[in-house]
């Protein structure tokens, strides 16, 4: 019989283990999505009659893009995934054998009651039936502006940014890290993230509404696997 002081033991058991269950902290405060910090730009004013000074970072024909670190850069969420699988496996086998009885000299070999009592018959069955479906479909759309944080050999940029809105109740957090190349911005300096390449995107919230729809500590141990049955 198990008694209140195994109950207590087995459920702080549970309540240590589930400690290794927490859920990914999305909270700003990882320095990894942070703008990249950069010199500040010093020109020396010089009364050569030039709009274009030497050290501006502006060209005479250059577009107004991010291409420098520090710049920004709008990406436009279009994430969309779907995703199916089905299979069915279906096998049988049917086997059976007849064995009439010997004779022994000319007679069949029977019973008092004139029965046959050699004859045989064997059969079997085997059947199989799998069937299996696998579904997926996934979509986020929206915008998040981000900083050019690195300016690779080939001239990609790395881009990285983070989009906190404290809403009633609920605190929702966008972040989003990948390589971009120069070409495919376009002219009004957006981009799309399907042309961004090595993207992490993260999508989450804290709040009275995100603890709400949160599993709890005994909750998330007997789903996991450290639950032995």
């Amino acid at each position: 019989m198990i008694n209140y002081k195994t109950i207590i033991a087995l459920t702080s058991i549970s309540v240590m283990l589930s400690g290794c269950l927490k859920p990914l902290n999305l909270r700003p405060t990882d320095a990894d999505f942070k703008p990249a910090e950069q010199p500040r730009l010093n020109v020396k004013r010089l009364d050569n009659g030039s709009i274009y000074q030497q050290g501006m970072r502006v060209g005479l024909f250059e577009d107004t893009t991010a291409k420098y670190i520090g710049d920004v850069l709008t990406i436009v969420l279009t994430e969309n995934t779907n995703a199916s699988a089905t299979s069915n496996t279906n096998s049988s086998k049917d086997n059976k054998v007849d064995l009439p009885g010997p004779t022994l000299a000319g007679q069949k070999v029977t019973d008092k009651n004139n029965t046959e009592i050699l004859t045989n018959k064997f059969s079997g069955e085997r059947e199989f039936n799998g069937q299996g479906t696998s579904a997926m479909n996934s979509s986020f759309n929206g915008k998040i502006s981000v900083t050019v944080a690195d300016v690779l050999p080939n001239r990609n940029l790395v881009v990285r940014g983070e989009k906190m809105m404290m809403l009633n109740q609920s605190d929702e957090y966008v972040r989003f890290i990948g390589i971009v190349r120069p070409q495919d911005i376009e002219q009004d300096n957006t981009i799309k993230s399907t042309r961004v390449a090595n993207v992490h995107m993260a999508y989450g919230g804290q709040g009275v509404l995100a603890a709400a729809n949160k599993m709890g500590p005994l909750g998330r141990f007997f789903q996991s696997q450290a639950w032995p049955y």
